[in-house]
């Protein structure tokens, strides 16, 4: 007797028959996994729908950006962008018996995710892979794409969702880890809308954001450093480049050993990002580069501690601690990045002068 998976899967396989389903990747808001069929692989998520309430307009947003990069000139792409599988009757989100809402798409392969950087080749490919995707996207009128996250990235109101939650006579966090996290958000609570405020003023101009460009959405060819792809593009939408840029920089840069800030693999990923994305950074984007690298793992660290006192209703969690500690590491990261400060804002200038 199949499976609701095995039966969701057959109506994204044009018939084939389905000989394996395998969870794929670790992300912590949709369900992944790799469907083996007779004649091909692809890949299936269920979409998760309190995050993503309009998985239409999400779908709409993917098929909107490989349009725009359909069109543009075949030797000057070189990240392979996973294309849409459309399901029965030619729908690209079909709804299961439980109201869960799926989609598939092309599964990039040969290819490999790795979750550390071990060179300085790979970095460089990183900072080259994203840049890339930014210049691609910067011919793309934002407003063909739906805001799919509305305050996504948007720290103030991250923050004053905080401030409900603890407030509220039912939280009581007392463990050594919960006083850090509060007293490290009260600390850094003058510098939440670093970007947003550069953002209503006009200063800073909204581009299309890959959305989470964390090192394991980069694809890389198997037995080298060469990136071909970027995959898990559901939060593709309007917003700054810098919250893409900071997000990188968080993920790739991160020592989980001692949560302290690479400062070698973020001058080689900024470096190359910078001689890619050049043709549209402006001066007040390199203006507000440090500050997206030290606000985005605030931000993360915001948003992971408020899950947690809210009973870690968000990110997917394998025990009641772990969005705790998720929280603690990326205020540690932070406050390494903030140690900092003069050599990285001293290689930002760098950059502006060459």
């Amino acid at each position: 007797m199949s499976s609701p998976l095995h039966d969701i899967a057959r109506r994204f396989s044009g018939g084939q028959a389905i000989l394996a389903i395998t969870p794929l990747g670790n992300g912590l808001i949709n369900d992944t996994y790799k469907v083996t069929a007779s004649g091909t692989d692809f890949v299936l998520q269920r979409i998760n729908s309190r995050v993503f309430p309009n998985s239409e307009q999400l779908v709409a947003n993917i098929r909107q950006l490989g349009r725009h990069i359909s069109r543009q000139p075949a030797d000057s792409v070189h990240l392979q962008i996973p294309a849409l599988i459309p399901g029965d009757e030619r729908k690209t989100v079909i709804q299961d018996m439980d109201g869960h809402f799926w989609r598939a798409q092309q599964l990039i392969q040969p290819a490999e995710s790795r979750e550390r950087l071990s060179n300085s080749r790979e970095a460089e490919q990183v900072g080259f892979a994203l840049g890339h995707f930014h210049r691609l996207c910067s011919s793309l009128d934002t407003g063909l794409l739906y805001d799919t996250l509305p305050g996504f990235h948007i720290t103030p109101g991250y923050f004053r969702h905080y401030q409900q939650i603890i407030q509220s006579p039912t939280v009581k966090q007392n463990s050594a880890e919960a006083r850090f996290c509060q007293a490290f958000i009260k600390k850094f609570q003058d510098k939440i809308d670093v970007l947003e405020r550069p953002r209503q003023q006009g200063i800073l101009t909204e581009r299309v954001m890959h959305g989470d460009p964390k090192l394991n959405n980069f694809l890389f060819k198997p037995g080298s450093n060469s990136i071909i792809s970027l995959i898990d593009l559901d939060t593709v939408k309007p917003g700054l480049v810098h919250y893409d840029i900071g997000d990188c920089l968080r993920s790739c840069c991160h020592l989980p050993q001692n949560n302290q800030f690479d400062m070698n693999f973020c001058q080689t990923i900024l470096t190359s990002y910078l001689r890619e994305a050049g043709q549209f950074f402006t001066p007040a984007d390199h203006a507000y580069l440090y500050s997206a690298i030290l606000l985005i793992p605030f931000e993360l660290g915001l948003r992971f501690f408020t899950d947690y006192l809210q009973g870690n209703q968000y990110f997917r969690v394998s025990e009641p601690e772990e969005n705790l500690r998720r929280a603690v590491a990326q205020f540690e990261l932070c406050k390494s990045i903030g140690a900092q400060q003069v050599v990285i804002e001293g290689m930002i200038a760098g950059f502006m002068c060459n």
